[in-house]
């Protein structure tokens, strides 16, 4: 029987490429993101059934898990993927932007989460988080979005624990990741200059002049991995995939 694999966060960038690497595979892929063309565009694509919702609130996240598990008659993967960027100074931030990240980075990953825990533990399943760099060290200027990824990191360790034996959950944190999320960063914070913005978030990487971004799909490939059962030691652990961007801090 082939897995059962939820994706939130699938229209674009990592989730998407997730999408596609365990469409491949043979799993069966379910899709979650904001309604819009690209949700519908990788449904398409994948062949995939897909819901859309914003998953700010308690309610969107059960009536999420309530159609996966009705659609596809369990849950054997949760991607938590869903995510947003703000950065600017904690002084200046607003309280819209709070409940933005902190509801879509967060709040709506956890309560997706533990919607699943029935039906990931019937399967021994796996939860996988996305969170960051910036979930492992402080980032200047991005003190929100650490917050948040933080978050992510901290309750990975803890509902591995939680869930010992029965599901594993671990968690991914890319550096920067060539996707729209990066475009939407440099377009809305590069001060007018794209190019001079991803020119010195690619200066903090150790490779000098051959460093680069990562590319979603090479996110997807160690996600995909993890399901494997080879990896069925890793539960707890906050894997880092960013060029030895967090190593030295």
């Amino acid at each position: 029987m082939s897995q059962v694999v939820l994706v939130t966060g699938a229209a674009g960038g990592i989730g998407a490429a997730v999408a596609a690497r365990f469409a491949r595979g043979g799993a069966q892929v379910l899709l979650t993101d904001l309604p819009g063309p690209g949700l519908a565009a990788q449904a398409a694509q994948l062949g995939a059934p897909a819901y859309s919702a914003d998953l700010r609130s308690t309610a969107a996240c059960q009536a999420l898990i309530a159609w996966a598990v009705a659609t596809a008659g369990g849950l054997d993967v949760l991607v938590n993927v869903a995510g947003v960027w703000r950065e600017g100074l904690t002084e200046a931030t607003a309280e819209a932007d709070f409940d933005l990240v902190m509801g879509v980075n967060f709040k709506g990953l956890y309560f997706v989460t533990a919607a699943a825990i029935p039906h990931l533990r019937a399967r021994r399943g796996l939860v996988v988080n996305l969170s960051s760099d910036a979930g492992l060290q402080g980032n200047t200027g991005a003190a929100l979005y650490c917050a948040s990824k933080g978050a992510v990191s901290l309750f990975t360790k803890a509902l591995a624990l939680e869930l010992a034996g029965d599901v594993r959950v671990v968690a991914v944190c890319p550096g920067d990741v060539q996707s729209p999320m990066l475009a939407f960063q440099a377009q809305q914070y590069g001060g007018g200059d794209p190019a001079a913005y991803y020119a010195k978030l690619l200066a903090g990487y150790p490779q000098g002049a051959r460093a680069r971004f990562i590319e979603p799909d090479e996110v997807a490939s160690l996600i995909e991995y993890l399901a494997r059962p080879e990896a069925a030691p890793i539960t707890g652990a906050l894997l880092s995939i960013d060029f030895g961007y967090s190593a030295g801090k």
